[in-house]
């Protein structure tokens, strides 16, 4: 059974390798531009929807938001009813609705494969996945298990104007086993702006206790 703490993030829902000319020489173009995108972001924040299929229910469920990510291991996901914080190897869940928040360590065979994580960690996608192009988007096949995702689409940013913009992902979708997807849509993503330690701390509202959790 899943940790309560990643069941949590799918109910929403770190170092850079530098290429080597082998490896560059195999990946399509728009994986080799999100490599070297990658090679040179500190941090990053935008806005985002994530929309979210479940199949056998057929119930799809849409939520808002805007991230912070500060490489190599801070992240922070705020939705409209909860936070998610991934910090010095810890990981929060603080759902606003219910008043309650959770705490546990972050590990990346665990949550690594959930979308909250995976934005940090596509700068390795030339030797974690076997890559494929389809109708402009690349197919993303884990070369080892990954939590149950299947595949992973990422649809590339288009140029504005004739030129690149500097962040090379508009959005990617999660596909596990069971044809259940989680899309997140990207947008106004700015790079290496200089993100605080800060603004990745869990700040709670009086008379809300963090419940530890660990498997």
């Amino acid at each position: 059974m899943k940790p309560f703490l990643y069941r949590l993030l799918l109910a929403l829902s770190l170092s850079v390798p530098f290429l080597t000319p082998g490896l560059a020489s195999q990946l399509p173009d728009e994986a080799i531009r999100i490599q070297k995108a990658y090679e040179g972001i500190r941090d990053m924040k935008g806005s985002f929807v994530q929309t979210s299929h479940i199949k056998d229910l057929k119930k799809t469920t849409v939520y808002k938001g805007n991230f912070l990510i500060k490489r190599p291991s801070k992240m922070r996901w705020s939705y409209e009813e909860q936070e998610v914080i991934i910090n010095r190897g810890d990981i929060f869940i603080y759902q606003k609705k219910e008043r309650q928040a959770f705490k546990g360590r972050f590990q990346k065979e665990v949550y690594g494969s959930t979308p909250v994580a995976l934005l940090s960690g596509f700068a390795d996608i030339g030797s974690e996945f076997k890559i494929t192009v389809k109708d402009g988007r690349l197919l993303l096949k884990p070369n080892r298990p990954m939590g149950g995702v299947s595949m992973i689409e990422i649809a590339p940013a288009k140029a504005v104007d004739g030129f690149l913009v500097p962040f090379p992902i508009a959005s990617f979708k999660v596909i596990d086993a069971y044809s259940n997807t989680v899309e997140i849509n990207l947008s106004g993503v700015e790079l290496n702006t200089g993100l605080k330690d800060p603004e990745f701390e869990l700040s709670l509202p009086e008379g809300i206790s963090i419940h530890e959790y660990n498997p």
